[in-house]
């Protein structure tokens, strides 16, 4: 049946060669017959005639799903994602699921998979939970529960370029008392606590934290803001203490809150009882009032410590405050480095790249390497073939790219000029070379 469609199809783009409709009907009848390069050689002839037809970007992120061309699948799919509403196209992010647990970025495809069930509660893929969900904490589709995950992290401080100072500030905090939990305890130290990062936003404040726990081989449970919030009166309290309570059933536990000043904003500021009531609970789960906090370690993320209660930082609560700057040369070599595996490249030299991108932040250096992708995604589909990554491409984002932590630097200045008593910015001003 296929075949004869088939024959018929290019018969008739002989007579009409830049018939979309047509090119993409052959397309699918080689998709239907497991010709997976015919079908290529369609879709990109369909994009050559028309860089922006969705529906072959879309049938061609299918075929190099089908292929183990799982890069190049992303990519179309995550440019697709850019000019579609996500809660139109309920197969596309399924697609981007499945590619994201092949190429093991399990994080990402976690939060895929739970904007998948925001937008249809009733949805249920076996395959994904299977490898997305743990027994400790699970996904309720019915009443919207906590749905971080616990797991065990996969990278350590070796995986980090740079950050000595933090490393070491984080070793004598957490690694130590685990390691040597009789001379700790001896001076009356626990192991655990509170540490907080602060800093401008992709900086690397998640990355350490994941690292700290591989590094002590500890659970580690990740949650945002999105986690813990309900609409409904008490559940939020109760969504924050049953991620508590899982850490202490599966110590030594790392938990990492990010964007914490939303959770912990000053109480002073607040109009509503629900969002004290919230602190409050935040609080007497650090304190460990009616539990044990033992072997729990918290790691907490702010792009604005000047907007979290002080209350957080009394001493046994977030009692070490650790400023996270933009990485530094050995650090952006590295990101370029790791960021670029697995891509078509061409005699990149990764140190220039790292001298030529000062200033820049983690998500700053991906950016640059997304504008890159961009250009040479176009000279891809013109040609036909996989075009290189060349420092000539590199080197023309990053003149394009304005670094995006200009802006938080320009309002961290005035807090550590004008706000800062405590002396806790003052990291800050040694940064920027200010004396005050």
């Amino acid at each position: 049946m296929y075949n004869e469609l088939i024959k018929d199809l290019i018969e008739a783009l002989k007579l009409s060669p830049n018939n979309i409709p047509l090119r993409l009907r052959l397309g699918k009848c080689y998709e239907a017959i497991f010709d997976l390069e015919n079908a290529e050689e369609q879709y990109l002839e369909v994009l050559r005639i028309d860089d922006k037809n969705e529906s072959a970007q879309e049938n061609l992120a299918n075929v190099y799903y089908s292929l183990g061309k799982y890069d190049a699948s992303l990519i179309l799919i995550e440019e697709l994602l850019k000019n579609t509403p996500s809660n139109l196209n309920i197969k596309l992010l399924e697609l981007q699921c499945k590619v994201l647990i092949k190429l093991n970025e399990i994080t990402t495809a976690q939060e895929v998979y739970k904007s998948i069930i925001a937008i249809r509660p009733d949805y249920i893929n076996e395959d994904f939970d299977n490898v997305l969900k743990t027994k400790s904490i699970t996904i309720d589709h019915e009443v919207n529960i906590i749905d971080s995950l616990l797991k065990k992290s996969k990278i350590n401080f070796e995986d980090i370029g740079g950050m000595e100072k933090i490393k070491n500030e984080i070793s004598l905090k957490i690694i130590q008392p685990l390691l040597h939990p009789e001379l700790y305890k001896a001076y009356g130290k626990k192991i655990g606590g509170g540490i907080l990062l602060y800093g401008p936003p992709g900086c690397g404040k998640t990355h350490i934290a994941k690292a700290t726990a591989g590094e002590i081989n500890a659970n580690f449970i990740s949650v945002s803001i999105n986690d813990i919030l309900d609409m409904w009166t008490g559940n939020s309290e109760k969504n924050l203490h049953e991620i508590f309570e899982t850490a202490r059933k599966n110590t030594p536990c790392v938990i990492f809150i990010d964007e914490i000043d939303a959770l912990g904003a000053n109480r002073n500021d607040m109009v509503k009882n629900s969002g004290r009531t919230l602190i409050n609970q935040f609080l007497s789960e650090l304190d460990g009032i009616n539990s044990n906090n033992e072997g729990i370690l918290i790691l907490g993320a702010t792009n604005t410590p000047w907007h979290l209660d002080p209350a957080f930082r009394r001493p046994g609560r977030f009692d070490r405050i650790i400023f996270v700057t933009p990485p530094d040369d050995n650090a952006r070599k590295e990101i370029f480095e790791i960021s670029l595996k697995g891509k078509p490249l061409e005699n990149l030299n990764y140190k220039k790249l790292a001298q030529s991108s000062k200033g820049l932040s983690g998500a700053d250096i991906n950016a640059v390497i997304d504008i890159a992708i961009e250009e040479k995604l176009q000279d891809s589909l013109k040609t036909g073939q996989l075009e290189p990554l060349s420092m000539k491409n590199l080197l023309k984002a990053i003149k394009k790219h304005k670094p995006s932590t200009k802006e938080w630097f320009n309002s961290a200045r005035n807090y550590a000029l004008y706000s800062n008593d405590s002396g806790l910015y003052d990291d800050v001003l040694h940064y920027l070379n200010i004396k005050k």
